[in-house]
């Protein structure tokens, strides 16, 4: 239940032009962090967390002095099914009165080939800080949106198990790893 991740948000990174260091803004709604689990060992449960922000430090001629911060808002978890979201929100998994964000930190940004990153930092779910590694794809190249901004994209996965961050509710129902996608967008405003 992650996901979020990151924040992850992660992905948020880094293109390929631009100047010495720059500052993106998650875009919150055009960016996702979405989750999946297996439920009975049987199927797959799809979720997504609709509140999510985050800050970019982009430096595209040294990736070591890039960071990503990313805020996910943890009772905005949404599987389409109240009753089970609603269990998901409480002490029995995501504790959102007690922990109500879930977060992530970079702590190293590197290329992983042409068009790709690889970033570790910390994810913090139900108060555990963990060390995870996002994949990303991307980022897109920069482009002027109708309004002047300029924006990029990228998406990110990791895998996490819950067990390790304290989020132990159903075991024989739930299983223990989690999937989590980021697919993010970023803007940054451009001086008139």
């Amino acid at each position: 239940m992650s996901r979020a991740l990151s924040a992850l948000a992660i992905a948020l990174f880094l293109t390929l032009s631009a100047a010495a260091q720059d500052t993106w803004q998650l875009d919150p709604p055009h960016s996702s962090a979405q989750f999946s689990v297996r439920h009975l060992g049987v199927s797959t449960v799809r979720g997504a967390f609709t509140k999510v922000s985050g800050t970019v430090q982009y430096d595209p001629a040294n990736l070591a002095k890039s960071s990503i911060q990313t805020t996910i808002d943890a009772a905005s978890v949404d599987t389409r099914v109240d009753m089970r979201d609603n269990d998901l929100r409480s002490p029995n998994y995501l504790d959102v009165k007690k922990y109500p964000t879930i977060t992530f930190q970079s702590k190293k940004i590197e290329s992983a080939g042409a068009g790709k990153l690889k970033v570790t930092g910390d994810l913090t779910i139900h108060g555990v800080t963990k060390e995870v590694v996002l994949d990303v794809d991307g980022p897109s190249a920069p482009m002027k949106d109708p309004w002047g901004n300029q924006r990029m994209g990228a998406s990110a996965t990791t895998k996490i198990n819950r067990m390790d961050f304290g989020v132990a509710g159903a075991p024989a129902v739930v299983g223990d790893d989690i999937t989590i996608t980021l697919d993010i967008e970023m803007t940054k405003q451009v001086p008139k």
